[in-house]
């Protein structure tokens, strides 16, 4: 049993910290996360000292260089790695609509073209380079337009799936009206003038296989979780009738002011959020932060806390509600000990909160003007958040604080 209580946290620690980086280092090449494009040019810049803007001109220069300036940001966007951090990366600029706009823009252009050597009657059934050269502009801006909106935009948080529909949709309209626009340029004898007909089938192509590549994508990624959810589920059909079990026991017998019981206890939530809660990590509500106050509580005081919710809330945990609850909390740990309840109710009249424990309970008239609190860190801080805050003392002992925030609109407080 020893081994057992010395297992450490289930839920990996965070991640270590990064080096400090000394006067004469250069920071790491790395791109950032709230980018223009691709955070390319930000993340060199950084790394050599200069500014974006030097990085950014140095680019254009090199396209002029055998078009060097492309293939070397391409070449650093796949190889350099973004900076840590647990967001998702951010483009400010619109990319897509970028693409989309120009390919819409030079339209009447390949229109223009297209009129121009329809008046020759030599040229009527031929494409020129110039026709060839607008068709494939054309076609590669909205085809791009396209997969990026499917392969980099749909992860975006700012964007989603309705912008990704709305500008594949828009690239393949545009990609329609030149293969439509082309059609009529078949020559007698049926055959189709490659150079200029094969970019626009190309495009639509690829503006099937990038859905079909990221929806393949995301399927096996569910997959991969759901295997990961089943493998969890038979684990903790395992450890729920060993494990947990036996924690369970150590607490019963031990008794919950106990040093062993603490210890069980604060193992027990571990295990039980990583078995049941899986990967993801819920936003920090009410209730998650007083379960993980009441964590805390537990191992600092002999208490066992248990937090139980009911209904909707979107109280926030950094609200005046749970600020007092967690004061509430921390006086029943502190002065009562043994079982504390925190019952948590969430409707359309607002959030109520009840924290109960088993101790002598107290008169809050009868407390000394210098000990601020229950009066001022509980009752005060409810009254000015607009709610409410009243203590029950039972005659057979126990107390019971009672929170209360109305919901918008809500007359009661």
């Amino acid at each position: 049993m020893s081994s057992a209580l010395a297992t450490p946290a289930v839920h990996p620690g965070p991640p270590p910290p990064r080096p400090v980086i000394g006067p004469g280092a250069r920071p790491p090449l790395e791109r950032s996360r709230d980018s223009i494009v691709s955070g390319v040019s930000a993340g060199l810049a950084r790394h050599l000292g200069v500014g974006a803007g030097s990085i950014r001109a140095l680019f254009v220069v090199l396209t002029l260089v055998a078009g060097a300036g492309p293939l070397l940001y391409l070449w650093l966007w796949v190889l350099v790695p973004w900076q840590p951090g647990p967001a998702a990366p951010t483009r400010r600029s619109p990319m897509a609509w970028i693409g989309v706009s120009a390919a819409t823009v030079a339209l009447p252009v390949l229109v223009a073209v297209l009129a121009v050597e329809a008046r020759d009657a030599w040229t009527s059934r031929s494409f020129s380079p110039a026709l060839v050269a607008v068709v494939a502009f054309v076609s590669v801006l909205a085809t791009a337009a396209g997969c990026w909106a499917e392969l980099v935009d749909r992860r975006d948080v700012d964007r989603g799936d309705r912008h990704t529909v709305a500008v594949r949709a828009a690239a393949a309209g545009i990609l329609f009206v030149v293969l439509l626009a082309m059609l009529p340029r078949v020559d007698s004898d049926g055959i189709v003038a490659l150079p200029a007909l094969a970019v626009p089938v190309a495009g639509l192509i690829a503006l099937v296989g990038s859905a079909l590549a990221s929806r393949w994508g995301d399927l096996s990624g569910e997959r991969v979780r759901r295997i990961r959810e089943e493998q969890r589920s038979a684990m903790a059909a395992h450890l729920h009738d060993s494990v947990l079990q036996t924690l369970a026991l150590i607490q019963n017998t031990a008794g919950a002011s106990s040093e062993a019981a603490r210890i069980a206890r604060a193992q027990e939530r571990e295990l039980r959020a990583w078995l049941f809660d899986g990967e993801a990590h819920p936003d920090s509500d009410l209730v998650t932060d007083l379960r993980d106050y009441a964590a805390a509580l537990e191992l600092d005081y002999a208490v066992r806390i248990d937090v139980v919710s009911a209904g909707l809330s979107a109280e926030q945990a950094s609200g005046e509600l749970a600020a007092a609850a967690r004061e509430a909390m921390l006086n029943a740990a502190r002065h009562a000990g043994g079982d504390v309840s925190v019952y948590i109710e969430g409707g359309s009249r607002g959030v109520d909160v009840y924290v109960r424990d088993r101790g002598p309970g107290f008169d809050v008239t009868a407390i000394p003007d210098d000990r601020l609190g229950v009066r001022e860190s509980v009752i005060g801080r409810m009254r000015r958040a607009g709610g409410s805050a009243t203590v029950r003392t039972a005659a057979s002992g126990g107390s019971e604080i009672h929170l209360h925030v109305g919901a918008p609109g809500d007359a009661r407080g």
